[in-house]
This record gives C-alpha cells, structure tokens and sequence, in this order.
C-alpha cells in the first residue's frame, strides 16, 4: 500500500473526531472517502496532510512514518493536497501560483540564486517543462499571465488541482474538487482526475457528488460520527445497510 492508515484517534477537548479510523490506499487508485457533513472526512485529511496530529496511531507513506510531521515534511516526502475552500493566491499570477507549488522539488541553493549558476539554470528550466505540460493538460496554458483572482471560479478549482501536482507527489488529496460547480464543470472535473490518476498520480477523494464519487473511484470508505463504518466498491457501498442508514436514517416501524 502507498499510503496506511492504522488505529488513528483525534480529540479536540472533550469530543473525540475520528475514533480508530483504519485507512489504506493502494499505488494508482483513486479510493474516494464520504460521509455526512462533521463525519471526520477533512480532519482525517488534516492529519495525513500534518496539520492535526494524531492522538494515537499510525499514518506511514511507503512504509516511512509520517504520523505529525510538519505540513513542509509531508509535501517533501510525497502528499499534495487542495482545500474545500480555495486557498490560491488571488494577487499572483497562474504561473506564480504553480511555481509555489513547485519550489519544494528545486535543487537550487542561495549561491545558486546569487551567481545565477548552471544548477539554476537547469532547475528552472526542467520546472517550466513540467508545469507547462500540467497547465496544458488542464487547458489552463493561455491563463498563465492571467491573476488568479481574475478566473472563473471552475478555473480556480482546477488551478489549485494543477498547484498540488506541481509538487510531484506520489499522492494527491483532493478536499470536495466539485463543490460549487455545475453539472458541465464537473463532467470535465471528473475527466480530469481519470486524467490523474493515468499520469500516475494516486487520488485520496473527499466528495458530496455522489454521482461523481460513484463513476470514478475504484474504492469507497465511508466515515460517520469519527468510525469508519464501510468499505468496498462504489457498488458494495451502495447497497450497504449502514451506508443507507447514516445518508437517510433508519426506517421506523
């Protein structure tokens, strides 16, 4: 498995989020992680990013454990991530914004910026090799001079999506891509993450879009009230008792 997940326990105060939650993503799936609104969906995505640590439990990446590392040491090490609400930066330009991404995999030291050496020379250019192909693969090329706050709000989405991979992870966490778009923006989203994944990329999916969740991942987890109460095909999920109950309630006789 790319990515473990074992035993992990968060509280805030008195209120224990995520209570022995087990979780594995496989090298180039795309497993998509759902629940009701407060079941512990981003805040697991909190903890693998290293922005929460965990109370107890295990998180290793390759085997390596990244259980409460810093935010810096977990993009290094190979996760990426977007939020529910977009973080880029709105006063940057398209291209600025994936350069951000990217400076986590430049091999250039201060000396190299001062005396502009070959080293320099070659990070640069093997970085606009890379991000002009990222760009162009989500049609967001023309854009490049173009502030970010200046896009339409699908582009912002996809923009952010382009900055997370501009950092090569072996892993992308991707926090409700969808949300806000319309149905023709989604279609091409869900394009886009196939697209992805065929890159090489391994997707950990957190969605409301059921259809978009059910046509593209390979797995399904499903979280309520901080448990993990299944896993399996998006078919098996479906067709789950509990699954049903937690999205519909319980009948009442």
């Amino acid at each position: 498995m790319l990515l473990s997940c074992e035993n992990l326990v968060i509280r805030f105060g008195g209120l224990v989020a995520i209570n022995d939650v087990d979780l594995a993503v496989g090298k180039g799936e795309i497993l998509g992680l759902i629940g009701p609104n407060g079941s512990g969906k981003t805040t697991i995505f909190n903890m693998i990013s290293g922005i929460y640590r965990p109370a107890s439990g295990r998180i290793q990446l390759n085997g390596k454990d990244i259980a409460g590392k810093r935010p810096d040491v977990v993009t290094r090490s190979g996760i990426a991530r977007t939020f529910q609400n977009i973080r880029l930066f709105p006063s940057m330009t398209v291209w600025e914004n994936v350069m951000v991404g990217r400076h986590c995999r430049l091999r250039e030291s201060i000396f190299d910026d001062i005396f502009h050496t070959p080293r320099k020379r070659h990070e640069e250019k093997k970085a606009e090799r890379y991000l002009n192909e990222l760009l162009g693969m989500f049609r967001l090329n023309r854009y490049k001079e173009e502030m970010a706050k200046n896009l339409a709000y699908g582009l912002q989405r996809e923009l952010e999506i382009v900055r997370a991979l501009a950092t090569e992870p072996q892993l992308v966490l991707l926090d409700e891509p969808a949300a806000g778009m319309n149905a023709q923006e989604t279609g091409e989203l869900m394009r886009l993450i196939r697209q992805v994944r065929d890159m090489g990329f391994t997707v950990l999916l957190v969605e409301h879009d059921m259809k978009l969740i059910m046509s593209i991942c390979d797995r399904i987890a499903v979280l309520n009230y901080g448990r993990k109460i299944a896993e399996g095909t998006p078919s098996e999920v479906q067709a789950n008792t509990e699954v049903i109950e937690a999205y519909l309630g319980r009948r009442v006789n």
